[in-house]
């Protein structure tokens, strides 16, 4: 069974979901299939306009690391590369957790729909590593620079409401996915050229400075795999305690 499904509504949404429940873990397939999916409503007529989302619990609890090396990031991140290049918008329903690298998945698409106790979560420091997934650019432009840096340094957690006071999504529902296709709806009603041609228009710096952006922070990851701070955050969160990081 695949686990990206896609089905078109007849209001011209494309309902694009992640099907790896509980916790919807990507790694590099999972990213391939969701950015061939992605792209192939690029010139589909019947595609006005797209809602991620994902089966199970959480939305996306972020990368799974397992044996992870430097090389299987960057290859990450050229699939993730791919996500956000696409002609169609996005808006992403957020159920459950969007935790470190599934935020940044969410952050990816144009708008985000959350749950009121849905978590998102940039936690990265909380487990010894860096950010990645473009949140260098998609944080601030979000929510601005300075709350940007707060999150990303404490990886305090926030729940939908929390994140729509600061921008960190756009709407909060009980019901996120059928909040979202209504968005998507709305969106998908408007005149068919136009929209594609706006999104490159408004996306096109994004796009770019997500490529640079993802290039040094692949750097960065690499540098802390191997570190005793990041094998004690990964066990500090597997076992649900306080991590001891000693620097090194």
């Amino acid at each position: 069974m695949s686990e990206v499904g896609s089905t078109i509504t007849s209001d011209r949404v494309a309902i694009l979901e992640m099907r790896r429940p509980p916790t919807n873990f990507f790694d590099e397939a999972l990213l391939t299939d969701l950015a061939d999916a992605l792209r192939s409503f690029d010139d589909d007529d019947n595609v006005g306009a797209v809602v991620l989302c994902s089966e199970g619990k959480h939305f996306c609890a972020g990368a799974d690391l397992r044996g992870v090396r430097p090389a299987g990031i960057r290859r990450v991140y050229q699939q993730a590369l791919r996500l956000f290049g696409g002609r169609k918008p996005v808006v992403a329903a957020v159920q459950g957790g969007a935790i470190g690298g599934g935020l940044g998945l969410a952050m990816s698409a144009d708008f985000r729909v959350a749950a009121p106790d849905a978590r998102l979560t940039a936690n990265f420091a909380r487990i010894g590593f860096h950010h990645g997934f473009g949140l260098s650019v998609t944080l601030p432009t979000a929510v601005g620079n300075q709350r940007a840096l707060e999150l990303l340094y404490t990886g305090r957690r926030l729940n939908g409401n929390e994140a729509l006071a600061i921008g960190l999504c756009d709407r909060v529902a009980d019901d996120p996915r059928s909040a979202a296709i209504e968005m998507a709806t709305e969106i998908a009603s408007s005149a068919p050229l136009s929209i594609p041609a706006i999104r490159t228009t408004m996306r096109r710096a994004v796009v770019a400075e997500v490529a640079n952006a993802l290039d040094v922070e692949m750097s960065a990851q690499a540098a802390l795999l191997d570190t005793t701070d990041f094998a004690e955050g990964v066990s500090a969160s597997i076992n649900k305690r306080e991590p001891q990081f000693s620097g090194k």
